[in-house]
């Protein structure tokens, strides 16, 4: 049973004429008449009683075409649904975010999507590093905003910038006189306490991963896993930490951190990851792209 047989039976019935039918369908009679034989023959009923002058809806064909048409409608409605999405007329949007990412970035994001895209619904979904590639991986979002490296095997993703990282000391540190005079060289910091991110936050690992380069692991005093709040623990004299520049702040009330530049000028590598083989959506097209256009915009 195809859509256009639904189609013909409808407008035989609407009709009660098959060469009128044929005429309004803009098909040959005989191909009609075909049809509906075909179709009478696949369900094992007759649809229409034949006669030299009309055609005669049967009971089984009263209840085909009743049921056709409802068929035949939702299929127009889940086509124009369909071409509304393509259009971005309308559309659902799950974006999953690294908080500490998320907070400073997806500000300048969303409201750029927003007002290019008022229809498109976006659920944003806040995680850590794990949860959320194994919430990417499943399907559970569209797309998601990491960094590398990435440990679940089944994503795919595009680069979307390199960002430096520095190091925030408390402003009564030894290391904060030298600001702006050097960059720092992570071998220096060996005996220093650290403040991280718990684990299964991505930047926890590239702050392991700096500091491993330069021939030692750090010394973890405090853990937290909120950004802002190992900043508040810096500024509070407790320790030292890594940050992304991006969240370096100038607005402390009180005592501040002081940002440093380190050696060789480590950097994180932000993507915009998706399941492999996912098929990304016009919407999610866009949406990366209004991301790659808001953070060039940032970064100058």
């Amino acid at each position: 049973m195809e859509i256009r047989q639904l189609i013909y039976a409808i407008q035989i019935a609407a009709e009660r004429n098959f060469s009128r039918a044929a005429e309004k369908l803009h098909i040959a009679q005989p191909s009609l008449s075909q049809q509906l034989s075909k179709l009478e023959k696949e369900l094992g009923v007759l649809l229409f009683k034949r006669s030299t002058n009309s055609v005669e809806l049967t009971y089984a064909g009263s209840v085909f075409v009743d049921k056709a048409q409802q068929i035949v409608d939702m299929a127009d409605q889940l086509r124009r649904e369909m071409e509304d999405i393509a259009d971005m007329r309308k559309g659902r949007l799950v974006v999953g975010s690294l908080p500490m990412t998320g907070a400073h970035i997806l500000p300048h994001v969303l409201p750029a999507f927003r007002e290019a895209y008022p229809d498109i619904e976006i659920v944003l979904i806040e995680e850590s590093t794990r949860k959320l590639e194994q919430l990417t991986a499943s399907g559970g979002t569209d797309v998601s905003l990491l960094t590398l490296p990435l440990i679940e095997p089944s994503l795919a993703y595009m680069p979307l910038m390199d960002e430096e990282v520095c190091l925030a000391v408390p402003s009564e540190h030894p290391l904060s006189a030298e600001r702006g005079m050097a960059d720092i060289a992570v071998e220096r910091l060996r005996d220093e306490p650290f403040i991280l991110l718990k684990k299964g936050q991505g930047f926890r690992a590239i702050a392991h991963d700096i500091c491993r380069t330069a021939g030692f692991d750090p010394r973890v005093v405090f853990e937290s896993g909120n950004i802002e709040t190992v900043q508040s623990l810096v500024a509070a004299g407790m320790g030292i930490a890594f940050l992304p520049k991006m969240m370096t702040r100038n607005d402390w009330q009180g005592p501040a951190p002081t940002y440093l530049t380190l050696e060789g000028r480590p950097t994180r590598t932000l993507v915009i990851a998706h399941r492999k083989g996912r098929y990304l959506s016009n919407a999610a097209e866009a949406f990366i792209e209004t991301f790659r256009n808001t953070l060039l915009h940032i970064s100058k």
